[in-house]
């Protein structure tokens, strides 16, 4: 299994490209379901969860081709076909490597009438239950049933009628699954306290790209016009705010100064704030971000909160980066109940990190020492990445495949702009 070696010390400096948005790209593939004609999708993340993402949809019947894809380049096009289902089962092999999965459920059901779909894995952060999932396409009209660790959902006389539904707390899984659903359904559906985030937005005007007829996006109440068919499009998949969050955290915590190509402020609010409270200087120009780091941050107050609030995707990165801060910073952790499996690891390596129920104290260390760390989680192996950038000595970080779902090309990124850091096997 291979490791990712850190030699810290170095002041990160220069041009970061930011990929296509992970959490976008598996979001927009399952579109494909929901038509009979092609949809492509320019600026696709290369990144373990989308090649996993594409044998998913294979397996259903789709096919997936990459053009023009070159090694040396950042993000791909693929086209994807899915003219007719061969299945409409997800199954339990496949599923089980990604939450993300879950997302071809309301595809299905609208365009086959049927769904079955494995009970989803991915990253050990907490408990994540599907249950808002599956009220809100019971809203809409499916049928579910929960059996050997598998959802059946079916719609009667093979179309959902759509339905009203207001979630009793914002959940972006559910949101995107019942809008996919909705929009091939006989009536109007009404979404209310439906998430906001940019992800979701980016498969709304993908969706309208499409053919479908949504109101209210971008706000919490969407109402979908159900369609009769949706055609064919071609859509850039939206840049990684958090990917570019994460980078920010990296070149801040080593006193850098970055340019992060191709991302805004618009979607990253909430981490740019946080970053500029800390000390950072950051302007977006020209189509970029630019990150300027003191050579000491200062301390934080943060709680994560759906969007527009702070992401609990970039709670780790922030840890990290906050381990080196002067003085005390306090992280509320309000999203996920088990997303501080990081702290052991950062406390190998020095850091000063005290965990009380959702809340961490972050006090600041004068030095990190390398050591070998354990990757638990995706946005977890960022924080050990982070912390290996400053720390003295090498850090061996393992079970890296976790940072290979979510980070494209990092070891390639990281290393143009000063990092000493690369990818070994085992032995």
């Amino acid at each position: 299994m291979d490791r990712i070696l850190i030699r810290g010390g170095n002041r990160l400096s220069g041009r970061l490209p930011i990929s296509g948005a992970k959490n976008a790209a598996l979001t927009l593939m399952p579109c494909a379901l929901l038509t009979d004609e092609p949809l492509t999708l320019r600026n696709l993340p290369r990144l373990a969860d989308v090649d996993s993402f594409g044998h998913l949809l294979n397996q259903l019947g789709a096919s997936t081709q990459i053009e023009g894809s070159r090694p040396e380049d950042f993000g791909r096009v693929m086209t994807i076909r899915a003219g007719k289902l061969s299945s409409t089962e997800a199954p339990y092999d496949i599923v089980r490597k990604m939450r993300a999965s879950i997302l071809v459920l309301g595809p299905l059901v609208a365009r086959a009438g049927e769904a079955t779909v494995s009970l989803p894995g991915g990253c050990a952060i907490g408990n994540r239950p599907i249950d808002l999932h599956l009220k809100a396409l019971e809203a809409i009209g499916a049928e579910i049933e929960l059996a050997a660790g598998y959802v059946k959902a079916t719609a009667p006389g093979g179309r959902l009628p759509g339905g009203n539904y207001t979630f009793p707390i914002v959940s972006v899984g559910a949101t995107e699954n019942v809008v996919m659903a909705a929009v091939l359904a006989r009536g109007t559906s009404v979404i209310e306290n439906a998430a906001r985030e940019p992800e979701i937005v980016d498969l709304c005007n993908c969706l309208v790209a499409m053919g479908a007829k949504i109101d209210g996006i971008g706000t919490e109440t969407l109402t979908i016009e159900g369609r009769d068919r949706l055609h064919g499009a071609t859509y850039a998949v939206m840049p990684d705010r958090i990917e570019a969050g994460s980078y920010a955290c990296a070149a801040a915590i080593t006193g850098g100064s970055v340019e992060l190509v191709g991302v805004g402020m618009d979607n990253m609010r909430a981490t740019v704030a946080g970053l500029i409270e800390a000390g950072v200087k950051v302007e977006e120009r020209g189509g970029s971000l630019f990150v300027d780091a003191p050579d000491r941050l200062g301390p934080l107050t943060l709680s994560t909160a759906p969007f527009p609030g702070f992401a609990t995707d970039m709670q780790a990165q922030f840890m990290a980066m906050l381990t080196m801060a002067d003085g005390a910073s306090v992280l509320t952790e309000t999203i996920f109940e088990n997303r501080y499996m990081h702290v052991p690891e950062l406390a190998r390596m020095g850091a000063d990190i005290q965990v009380s129920g959702r809340t961490a104290i972050v006090r600041g260390v004068q030095r990190l020492t390398g050591a070998p760390v354990m990757a638990t989680d995706l946005r977890a192996s960022m924080s050990l990445i982070i912390a290996g950038l400053v720390a003295d000595g090498e850090t061996e970080v393992g079970r890296v495949y976790h940072l290979d779902r979510g980070y494209e090309r990092l070891e390639e990124k990281l290393s143009a702009v000063g990092a000493d850091i690369e990818r070994a096997g085992d032995g």
